[in-house]
């Protein structure tokens, strides 16, 4: 075991342990294997092909992806006299859905040995679906810096409409040529960042539920993330530029944070109240037939809506009778017709959900009020340790011209008041909102902010 901290250790010092021992007392792992990233590096996509006797591999594509690197990989491949099926979907933006799953899957083979994906959010989460199922090695070739799913083992997908997270597979190796991502449409180096932005927020409030639900909490890996994201912000106005070591600064980041997720077990260090802004955002999207932006595009604003929600929860003076007296009157039925409102289609699912979870459950509340009354100081010393301000986060993104407000992503002002209010039952994940409704400030808020 190595006697540096996850923070001290470089992405190739930490895959190449199998176990990190950790002051939290857990011993930490992630299923990646090896990251190999530079610049025009693909060639060595023939590397652990070789280390892993892979000699029928299906790479999977789509027709954007395919022009970014697939067609290369494929020549790469022939070259070296690799026998391979190559499948581009035929949709330049297909959705994490049940139908493209079952598309890699029914033109998988009893021969091929492997899943080589080349793209990036909707394409690694696929086909991390297609390679648990099937139990094969898989590896991606990553096209664009837009999303921190590339090292995680999980796939945020659609099921029935509802977006969720589902188990599966981590890639066994992630070859990321930052001569190809630094070429991505400028809108996904956005993204990227958008990405990593909101882990201000999810380390926040991973902390704070620590502090309010006593929920495992690991100051190493929060330390990893936050030294991540340090470098890319450091290195974010480059991104305008397409600037490859500004890429690389954020590629690492992303697959860190990745990692983070697999070493804590749960996707606390990555997602908070802006991950679920974005998820109904994508939801209703589906559900109304219009298409949504990128996910980290989504992100990025809403970290700086959530930075305002902080803003606005450091203004509160909990009172318990206030709490008290909201909680009480709160009405199931009423929510339910909320949930219905807001996630349409999806809302049984919601409400069923919630049948389970009790997250209006008056006496848990009381506990939770008590803690909270207890601990109000610490829980604002945390804010203001984790949080940036909003107007030097605004500043940053518009360095690198990424949007900054939900009209630019033509969001409605009803729509996102709503999927504020909506945040809190999407996960079961202490967030900003449940602190709200725990204090009796939840409907105030949105008035005042949206």
């Amino acid at each position: 075991m190595s006697s540096l901290t996850l923070s001290q250790m470089t992405l190739d010092q930490l895959l190449a342990s199998p176990s990190l021992s950790c002051s939290c007392g857990k011993a930490h792992k992630t299923p990646l294997k090896q990251a190999i990233i530079g610049e025009h590096i693909l060639p060595r996509v023939l590397e652990p092909l070789k280390e892993r006797k892979i000699r029928r591999p299906m790479i999977v594509s789509d027709p954007n992806t395919y022009e970014a690197a697939g067609r290369e990989v494929c020549r790469i491949l022939e070259e070296a006299g690799v026998k391979f099926t190559s499948y581009v979907m035929d949709s330049p933006h297909p959705v994490p859905d049940e139908y493209w799953v079952g598309a890699v899957v029914m033109r998988m083979t009893p021969d091929m040995d492997a899943i080589i994906a080349v793209g990036s959010g909707v394409i690694n989460d696929v086909c991390k679906i297609a390679a648990s199922v099937s139990r094969l090695p898989y590896l991606i070739v990553g096209t664009a810096p837009s999303m921190d799913g590339y090292a995680s083992d999980t796939s945020s997908m659609l099921l029935a409409g509802l977006k969720i997270t589902l188990p599966s597979r981590c890639p066994d190796v992630i070859i990321a040529d930052t001569a190809v991502m630094a070429q991505a449409p400028m809108r996904m180096l956005q993204s990227g960042l958008g990405d990593m932005v909101a882990k201000y927020v999810s380390i926040c409030e991973w902390r704070i539920s620590h502090i309010i639900n006593d929920e495992y909490y690991c100051e190493e890996i929060a330390s990893l993330v936050r030294q991540s994201l340090a470098q890319c912000m450091e290195s974010a106005d480059r991104l305008l530029e397409r600037d490859p070591a500004a890429v690389e600064h954020v590629v690492r980041g992303l697959i860190l944070t990745g990692a983070a997720m697999g070493y804590a077990g749960v996707s606390r260090p990555a997602s908070g109240t802006e991950h679920y802004f974005s998820h109904i955002w994508d939801m209703t999207a589906i559900e109304q037939g219009y298409e949504h932006d990128l996910h980290g595009i989504q992100c990025g604003v809403s970290t700086l809506l959530s930075l305002k929600v902080y803003d606005y929860i450091r203004t509160i003076r909990p009172d318990r009778q206030k709490a008290l007296d909201y909680v009480n009157r709160f009405s199931l039925d009423d929510w339910k017709q909320f949930a219905v409102k807001v996630f349409g289609k999806v809302s049984d699912s919601i409400i069923e959900r919630e049948q389970a979870e009790q997250k209006y459950n008056k006496e848990t509340h009381r506990e939770r009020l008590e803690v909270i009354l207890d601990h109000w100081d610490q829980i604002l010393a945390v804010i203001d340790e984790e949080l940036p301000s909003y107007d030097w986060l605004l500043d940053k993104m518009k360095q690198i011209q990424a949007p900054v407000s939900p009209k630019e992503l033509n969001l409605s002002p009803e729509l996102v008041k709503d999927s504020f209010l909506g945040t809190k039952d999407i996960r079961y994940k202490y967030i900003s909102t449940h602190l709200l409704w725990d204090l009796g400030y939840l409907e105030d808020a949105a008035e005042t902010l949206f």
